[in-house]
């Protein structure tokens, strides 16, 4: 049985990481601020520390095989203009420090929830989407984001991308469609649950290894 590490368990879509991974009959281990506030599936390790400390991230990672990152860069609500709550960096020192301690530990794969516009999706986005994500205070995950993708790159792990377009919390409407940047047009929404079981499955499957696919619910392919 794989022991799998989850951070950003208790994140919206981190939840759905849980779920996805204790059903599939992983051995699951999430690291968290406040394990008595999350009500995790059960089977889940929780271990009380965050990503932004390092040595919190090595006793997670002790006997793990390999790692979901569902990290965010906060703000107060989902307006576009909410006040920060992480720190600048916060995802990209996270991130970075995992893959130091994935080294450390022999763990080869991670699979990283991204968005759509990090890295080189960039230069796919609407103008008018670029002018308001410069403007606003999404701009700090963005930022973020960019750096989580660099530091993710130049790492030696297996590492998978999942770059989501607009998340909702609401049932998928559609199949989950998967596609490089620029190659489609990716659809305007994805469901967190669908998030998390893309996820898991770059645990387990090489479509997506060393790539950084978008990835959508298409309503038309809706029954």
């Amino acid at each position: 049985m794989t022991t799998l590490l989850v951070l950003g368990g208790s994140g919206r879509t981190g939840t759905h990481v849980l779920t996805q991974a204790v059903n599939r009959g992983y051995r699951v281990r999430a690291l968290v601020r406040q394990p008595l506030a999350l009500n995790a599936p059960a089977g889940v390790e929780l271990i009380a520390g965050t990503p932004a400390n390092i040595d919190d991230l090595r006793r997670a990672a002790d006997g793990a095989e390999a790692v979901v990152s569902a990290l965010n860069n906060s703000r107060a609500s989902d307006n576009p203009w909410a006040r920060s709550v992480s720190p600048p960096t916060f995802m990209t020192d996270a991130t970075r420090d995992t893959l130091t301690v994935m080294a450390e530990n022999g763990i080869r794969r991670i699979a990283v929830a991204s968005t759509i516009g990090a890295g080189d999706s960039w230069r796919t986005l609407n103008p008018m989407f670029k002018a308001m994500i410069m403007a606003s205070g999404i701009r700090r995950g963005y930022n973020d984001h960019h750096g989580v993708d660099a530091v993710v790159r130049a790492s030696d792990a297996e590492w998978i991308l999942a770059r989501s377009v607009a998340l909702t919390d609401a049932p998928p409407r559609g199949p989950l469609r998967s596609a490089l940047a620029g190659s489609e047009k990716p659809g305007s929404r994805v469901s967190r649950s669908e998030v998390a079981r893309f996820l898991v499955d770059a645990i387990e499957d090489d479509t997506w290894l060393h790539r950084a696919p978008i990835i959508w619910n298409d309503p038309a392919g809706a029954s």
